[in-house]
């Protein structure tokens, strides 16, 4: 084994960061002995603080609208091929009590920006969700907001909030989004949202367009230093209907290499294996768990509509990635070792 690799891992290990450099060098010299011996590595830490446990999240798609044009979105605004829905209050309560019928405690609500889902509207859903459903975990995913909003969002018994950053990198940030996006915000957002109190989640595309790997370097040394509770990370996966169409999708070994990095870097983060992971590989999630990762997300959308919610080309939602499948899930789990469990899951250094 490369006696370099091997030190950068164990310093990794003990220490829970690296320099800029280090970063690099483990992604650019990795190999099959040193992403194995990694991997171990990750698998120790996720189990000395989580055990064998496999948290569900019940995920629901609540818009397909969106007022922005990501170059790599199938919901970019863009997009005339789109099938747009968004769902009402009722049907995402509805949603909610299914899965609370399932199970589930936390609820996940993600969706494009759209202005439709103003704060008044986003409060009273939640407000709405934590009166049915008092000990669950409601947590937001519905994109660049103001400082306010995101208040009003929390004060109305929001717990956690995923914003992918995407990149720590303003020029590559500006080669993925157009120009009234900035990275800039996009920094500004999640530090209100840390400070606000959320559980907050950051996270990146692997192998998304432009991306050197001092970028992913760059994305590493962010996730150490901001010290999210959750961290989103899959592989880039092209969509028909954008300017990034033609451009090559990420990889699982790669994606499964990060992932084991970033437990790492954070041994109590709750750290998603991601749909993006089982479309491109029909064992990409249980990899995803060998490798670090914690969470699953089970579809809770109501059917007519899972469809719709494209991001990206052969987006799962069904089988296993159907919150209705669950039991497919648990024995997908159960064959690797894992019990998928249905508590609130609440990052390990979160007290209530």
């Amino acid at each position: 084994m490369d006696t370099v690799m091997k030190l950068f891992i164990d310093q990794l290990e003990e220490n829970h960061a690296l320099p800029l450099k280090a970063y690099e060098y483990l992604i650019d010299n990795r190999t099959a002995e040193t992403t194995e011996y990694l991997r171990e590595k990750a698998e120790k830490a996720r189990r000395s603080v989580y055990g064998n446990k496999v948290y569900v999240r019940g995920l629901i798609e609540i818009s397909s609208f969106c007022k922005n044009n990501c170059l790599y979105c199938g919901l970019r605004r863009g997009n005339r091929e789109a099938e747009r829905y968004r769902l009402t209050k009722d049907e995402i309560l509805e949603c909610c009590r299914e899965g609370a019928e399932l199970g589930f405690q936390t609820f996940v609500l993600q969706g494009g920006e759209d202005a439709y889902f103003s704060d008044e509207v986003v409060e009273d859903i939640v407000r709405a969700v934590k009166a049915e459903h008092p000990g669950c975990a409601v947590t937001l995913s519905l994109g660049e907001r103001s400082r306010e909003s995101y208040q009003r969002l929390y004060d109305a018994g929001a717990d956690r909030y995923l914003l992918r950053h995407e990149t720590a990198d303003p020029s590559h940030y500006a080669l993925l989004h157009p120009e009234e996006m900035s990275h800039a915000n996009r920094m500004r957002c999640l530090s209100d949202l840390h400070s606000i109190g959320y559980q907050t989640g950051c996270g990146i595309m692997v192998s998304s367009p432009g991306q050197t790997t001092m970028h992913l370097a760059q994305d590493m040394k962010f996730i150490e230093t901001f010290g999210p509770q959750m961290c989103g990370v899959g592989p880039f996966i092209p969509h028909h209907a954008t300017p990034f169409k033609d451009e090559r999708a990420g990889t699982v070994e790669l994606t499964c290499f990060l992932l084991s990095v970033i437990r790492l870097i954070r041994p109590t983060v709750l750290l998603p294996a991601t749909t993006a992971l089982g479309s491109i590989d029909p064992i990409g999630r249980e990899k995803g768990i060998l490798s670090g990762a914690n969470v699953v997300m089970p579809n809770l959308s109501p059917a007519s509509v899972r469809k719709k919610y494209e991001l990206y080309n052969g987006k799962l939602s069904s089988g296993a990635e159907s919150a209705q499948n669950l039991e497919d899930l648990r024995e997908r789990m159960r064959k690797i070792g894992y019990e998928v469990v249905m508590d609130r899951g609440d990052a390990a250094n979160i007290i209530h």
